[in-house]
C-alpha cells in the first residue's frame, strides 16, 4: 500500500491506466507536502490553486519526450481537498517527466488567466528540462505541448553526503567572494574537465583557497531560461547571463550541469557544496523571489500564471481591475511575498536548500519587495521576513538583503528584522568619492569604516550586520571603476542607454586602455587602496571575482547579457606577473584581516584603553588627534586601533594613514615606550613590499611617516627588544 495514500474511494481507488509502456495505479493522495514526494511505489503529486476548475497531470516516460505516455484528470471531488490538489500515482519512477495543464476563468480583470491549453511546471519541482522549450509560445494563447517546459521526477533521498554539514562561520569572520558559475571556468584557458559547470568549479577550489576568502556568493543558481535571447549585437548573442529570471525555485540550474538533461541536477550541485565545504568555503546563494520569469501581462505563461495568477502576483489596473501587474521590481511583475501562499512558498524553498542541499545562507535581490504586504505598501512586520528570522531550519544560515527595489523603497539601516544583513549601499558610494578624491567626507568615511554606526547602532544591531562592497556584479569592476569616467555599455544592444550613469569612478587621467605606464601604475595603486580600506573596515567585506586581478569589462557596467569573454574569467591573465602580484596582495591582506580580526568584529568600538595606554580607537589627521572633520578639503584621515581584546602575549594594534591628495604628505605617528611600529602595508610601493609577511616588515623609528600620493600605509606594533 502506498504510503501517502488516503482511504480509498469507489471512482478512484485502485484505478489502473495502461499505457504503451507502463501502469499506472491511482489513488487519492495527499495535499501535503506540495510537489512531488517519492516513495519505493511511486509518487504523491500535490500543487496549489485556488481558482481552478480543472487540473490534468502529464505524465513523460523522458522528460523531453514530445508527448505524454499518459494524461490524467484530477478528480475535483477525489483528488481536491481545499485549495490542493493531489494524486498519488504507483509506477512513477525517478528521471520521468510531468507536467501541468490547468482550467479556470480567463478574466483578466479579476486577476485570472487560466489557459487551459498550456503546459505549465511544477512550482515545487526539484527539476526542469528545457530542450523544447520555445518562448514566444508560452505568450500566447494555445496548446504549446511540443516547446513547453517539463518538471522531472528526482529522487533527493540518495546521496552521500559522507558527514557534511554547513559550516556555521560566524558572520564577524566570514569574507564574501561574488562569483559567476559559469563565468569562473567557462573559457577555455579554465583548462577544467567540464567548463562552465558545478563540476567545473570544483577543480577551480583551491584557488579560492589559497586567495583565503570563506564564502562563496554564487549569482542565481535556481534553474532560469538560459534560452531568452536579446538580440544579436555585433554578431555576438544576448542572452540571460546573470540568470535574474527564475522558472524553478527547487532545482538547480539545468545549464549548470555536466548533462543538463540527464535529471542529475541536485547531484552535481550538492557534489559542488560538498567540495567547498571540504575546504572551508561556505556557499551562500543569490535568490530572487522579488520576480519571476513570466513577465507582465504580455509575458509566458509556464507557471505560476497559470496555476493562481490572483494569488501569486501583485495585481492593479484601472478603475479596480486587476488586469495588470504592478512592477516593484523592473522586470515586469512582483511576487505576492507576503500572501500566505506566497509566504509559505519561499519558506519552502529556504529550507530546501538548507536541509536537502546544506546551503550555508542568501543573498535576496531587491530584499526590499519582500517587506512589501498584499497592497505593495511596506509593513513593519512582514510576515515573510520575520518568519525566515525566526524559523528553526533557518536560523543558522546567514541572510543577506539588498534592501532597496527598482520602485524606490530604500532600506539600508531600517531594513525589518534584527540579525538580517545589508548590502550596505551606502558604504560603496563614499568609499568610491574618497578614494576617486572628493574632498570633505573624512568624517562620513570615518563611519563607514567603522561598521556604519550612525546607520544600524540605534537599532541595535552591530558591524556584522553590514555588508561592505565597493563593486558587485551589476557595475564597474574594481579596475574599471579606475579606468572609465562614462560607462560602455553598447555591445549590451542598448545605445549604451542601459546601466546607472553616476558610478562615482575616475580614470587616472585617461578614458579606458593606455599604454601610459604612469597611469598604469597609479590605477594598480588605487586598486590596492579600494582592497586595503575594505579590508581595514569593521562589517562583513564582499569582493567580486576577478578583481583580485584587476578583471576588466571594458568599461561595461551591465554585463547582465554577455556570455562571453567579457565575463569569462581569463585564466591565463591570472598567470601573469602583474595579476599574481595582485592576488599576492588579496590573498596576504585576507589573511592580515583574520590576523588581527578582533578589530574587525564584534561590538562597535569603546573608549576603553589597553594595556599600553592605547585607546580601542582614535583619530587623527596629518597631526596627531587633529581629524579634520570640519575640514571642506580635507583628503586625509588617519586613525589606531588598540587592541584591548588580545591577552597581552599578541601584540595587535595598528595604525592606518589614508593620503588621497595627490602629492605626498607627512603623518605624524603616536608613540608608545614599549612598542616599535612596523610597515605592514604601503600600497604606493611595488610588489612585494605593497604588503610585507612580519618577517620582511620595516621597522619605522622616526615620529612620522610620509605617506605618498593617493596611498595606504598601514603599521602594526612589536615590542622593542
Amino acid at each position: 500500500m502506498p504510503i501517502l495514500q488516503d482511504k480509498l474511494t469507489t471512482n478512484i481507488s485502485g484505478e489502473l491506466i495502461n499505457s504503451k509502456d507502463y501502469k499506472f495505479q491511482i489513488y487519492k493522495g495527499s495535499g501535503h507536502p506540495f510537489g512531488v514526494t517519492l516513495d519505493s511505489k511511486g509518487a504523491n503529486f500535490s500543487v496549489y490553486s485556488e481558482h481552478a476548475t480543472s487540473i490534468e497531470i502529464l505524465i513523460f516516460k523522458r522528460p523531453d519526450d514530445p508527448d505524454p505516455i499518459e494524461v490524467i484528470t484530477l478528480d475535483k471531488k477525489e483528488n481536491h481537498t481545499f485549495y490542493m490538489w493531489h494524486i498519488y500515482i504507483e509506477g512513477i519512477k525517478p528521471g520521468m517527466g510531468y507536467a501541468y495543464r490547468v482550467d479556470g476563468p480567463n478574466d483578466p480583470w479579476n486577476g485570472h488567466r487560466f489557459d487551459k491549453e498550456k503546459v505549465l511546471i511544477d512550482p515545487y519541482s526539484k527539476g526542469n528540462t528545457l530542450t523544447l522549450w520555445d518562448r514566444g509560445s508560452a505568450c500566447v494563447p494555445g496548446d504549446n505541448l511540443h516547446t513547453s517546459m517539463r518538471s522531472v521526477v528526482i529522487d533527493t533521498a540518495n546521496y552521500d553526503w559522507e558527514g557534511d554539514k554547513p559550516l556555521n562561520i560566524p558572520m564577524s569572520e566570514t569574507v564574501i567572494y561574488e562569483m559567476h558559475v559559469a563565468g569562473f571556468t567557462k573559457s577555455k584557458t579554465s583548462k577544467v574537465n567540464r567548463p562552465g559547470t558545478y563540476l567545473g568549479l570544483i577543480e577551480k577550489i583551491p584557488y579560492l583557497k589559497k586567495l583565503g576568502v570563506t564564502a562563496v556568493e554564487l549569482l542565481p543558481c535556481f534553474s532560469f531560461d538560459n534560452k531568452d535571447v536579446y538580440g544579436i549585437n555585433d554578431g555576438n548573442k544576448l542572452v540571460n547571463y546573470w540568470g535574474y529570471s527564475t522558472v524553478g525555485y527547487f532545482a538547480p540550474h539545468q545549464g549548470y550541469c555536466s548533462s543538463p538533461d540527464s535529471g542529475d541536477h541536485i547531484t552535481e550541485f550538492r557534489d559542488m557544496v560538498k567540495a567547498l565545504h571540504k575546504a572551508g568555503i561556505e556557499v551562500i546563494l543569490d535568490v530572487v523571489f522579488n520576480h519571476t520569469d513570466e513577465g507582465n501581462h504580455q509575458g509566458p505563461t509556464f507557471s505560476f500564471k497559470g496555476f493562481d495568477n490572483s494569488t501569486y502576483y501583485y495585481l492593479t489596473g484601472e478603475n479596480g481591475s486587476k488586469e495588470f501587474f504592478y512592477d516593484y521590481t523592473g522586470c515586469g511583475n512582483t511576487f505576492n511575498c507576503n500572501h500566505p501562499v506566497g509566504e509559505k512558498f519561499i519558506l519552502d524553498c529556504l529550507r530546501f536548500w538548507v536541509e536537502e542541499m546544506h546551503v550555508d545562507g542568501f543573498r535576496f535581490d531587491e530584499g526590499s519587495v519582500l517587506s512589501r504586504g498584499e497592497n505593495g505598501e511596506p509593513m513593519a512586520h512582514p510576515p515573510v521576513i520575520w518568519s525566515i528570522e525566526l524559523d528553526d531550519a533557518l536560523s543558522k544560515s546567514k541572510v543577506i538583503a539588498e534592501a532597496w527595489d527598482a520602485a524606490g523603497l530604500y532600506q539600508i539601516g531600517y531594513f525589518p528584522g534584527a540579525r538580517w544583513a545589508e548590502w550596505n549601499g551606502k558604504y560603496r558610494d563614499s568609499i568610491r568619492s574618497f578614494i576617486k578624491g572628493d574632498p570633505g567626507i573624512v568624517g562620513e568615511l570615518a563611519s563607514r569604516i567603522t561598521g556604519s554606526a550612525d546607520l544600524y547602532q540605534w537599532s541595535h544591531h552591530e558591524p556584522i550586520n553590514s555588508v561592505n562592497f565597493i563593486t558587485a556584479h551589476d557595475g564597474f569592476t574594481l579596475y574599471d571603476l579606475c579606468a572609465y569616467n562614462q560607462k560602455n555599455n553598447w555591445s549590451n544592444g542598448e545605445n549604451n542607454n542601459d546601466g546607472i550613469n553616476d558610478n562615482l569612478s575616475w580614470n587616472c587621467g585617461v578614458e579606458g586602455n593606455t599604454d601610459d605606464q604612469w597611469v598604469n601604475d597609479l590605477r594598480k595603486r588605487q586598486v590596492k587602496n579600494f582592497a586595503a580600506v575594505l579590508m581595514l573596515s569593521m562589517g562583513v567585506p564582499m569582493i567580486v571575482a576577478g578583481d583580485e586581478f584587476m578583471r576588466t569589462q571594458n568599461g561595461n557596467n551591465n554585463t547582465y547579457c554577455q556570455d562571453n569573454d567579457l565575463n569569462w574569467f581569463d585564466w591565463e591573465k591570472i598567470n601573469t606577473k602583474e595579476s599574481q602580484e595582485m592576488i599576492r596582495f588579496w590573498s596576504l591582506l585576507i589573511e592580515k584581516r583574520k590576523k588581527y580580526l578582533n578589530h574587525f568584529k564584534g561590538k562597535y568600538f569603546t573608549d576603553q584603553k589597553n594595556k599600553f595606554g592605547i585607546p580601542e580607537i582614535s583619530w587623527h589627521g596629518t597631526k596627531l588627534n587633529c581629524p579634520g572633520w570640519n575640514d571642506p578639503e580635507a583628503k586625509c584621515i588617519a586613525l589606531t586601533l588598540g587592541d584591548i581584546r588580545g591577552d597581552g602575549n599578541e601584540i595587535d594594534n595598528i595604525h592606518c594613514m589614508f593620503n588621497m591628495h595627490w602629492e605626498p604628505v607627512s603623518f605624524e605617528i603616536p608613540q608608545y615606550d614599549e612598542l616599535n611600529w612596523y610597515r605592514s602595508i604601503d600600497t604606493s610601493l611595488p610588489s612585494p613590499e605593497d604588503i610585507a609577511e612580519v618577517k620582511d616588515q620595516v621597522c619605522i623609528k622616526d615620529n612620522s611617516y610620509i605617506v605618498n600620493d593617493r596611498s595606504i600605509v598601514v603599521l602594526v606594533t612589536r615590542r622593542k627588544k
